[in-house]
């Protein structure tokens, strides 16, 4: 039996979930993403985030919150020792967005809350808000100042478990460093193992109440459809990743090429 390969992405603490480096993935033209500069994660809520060794190892100076206000409430951000919090809200004009629902939505009636509703369209929904939302452009780009920021480096940021607003901001960097479409969906469906994991109990319990686990599970996975739909949805109003750049999210050329540098461990 052939043995099992290990992500190498994946960076273990017992303090937060779904921790992964960025940096290591090939780009295109034969270069490698820089390691160290920007991390994501599922939500730093534990206490111990402040005390723990992993995160201290990894010096981050910027946590950026991506999460809606009632999220940040209820589980607030503590920060890794030397730290300071960004918020960035991303569904800051779409506070009833599935991805950032749905705890709300179980405890509101279990299994007969999510009775007669799309999630799969609610999700595909969400990933083209993701792109042309206006809180989300502006969160994304303010995403991409912080990480070309010196002194605001190293940068983890997160949403709740780490997987759609988190996954679309980590698309965005590597297909600016130079990653192609098939590295950046590989990272993007590669966190669906620990997000599972996290997300065992509550399909366990929605089960125990009646309900079917698998209708919960466009909410509580990352499918290759989702990126696709904003992909598609990127060159049809942008024409290109670049016109993303440039006409999305505001960046100057400047900016651009200056993220490209910061990502790339030959830049």
């Amino acid at each position: 039996m052939s043995p099992v390969a290990v992500d190498p992405h994946i960076l273990l603490s017992p303090a937060v979930t779904n921790l992964r480096d960025v940096g290591g993935r090939a780009t295109a033209d034969g270069g490698t993403v820089a390691t160290g500069v920007a991390y994501r994660s599922a939500e730093l809520a534990a206490g111990s985030v402040s005390t723990d060794p992993v995160l201290a190892g990894l010096r981050i100076r910027t946590v950026v919150d991506l999460r809606t206000d009632a999220e940040r409430t209820s589980r607030p951000d503590q920060l890794p020792e030397g730290a300071q919090l960004r918020v960035l809200d991303v569904l800051a004009d779409l506070p009833s967005a599935a991805a950032a629902q749905i705890p709300a939505a179980l405890a509101g009636g279990g299994a007969d809350a999510l009775a007669g509703l799309d999630l799969s369209g609610q999700m595909l929904d969400v990933y083209r808000r993701l792109v042309v939302g206006g809180a989300a452009r502006q969160a994304y780009a303010g995403l991409v100042r912080t990480v070309i920021d010196a002194e605001r480096r190293a940068v983890l940021f997160h949403c709740t478990a780490g997987k759609d607003r988190t996954g679309w901001a980590t698309t965005v960097l590597l297909l600016a460093a130079g990653v192609d479409e098939d590295g950046a969906m590989e990272e993007f469906l590669a966190v669906n193992p620990a997000v599972r994991t996290t997300y065992a109990p509550l399909l366990q319990q929605f089960g125990d109440a009646g309900g079917d686990p698998d209708a919960l599970r466009p909410l509580l996975e990352v499918r290759a459809e989702y990126l696709h739909t904003a992909l598609t949805l990127v060159r049809e109003r942008f024409g290109s990743f670049d016109g993303y750049l440039t006409d999305g999210l505001g960046l100057g050329q400047v900016e651009v090429e200056a993220l490209r540098r910061t990502l790339r461990a030959d830049g």
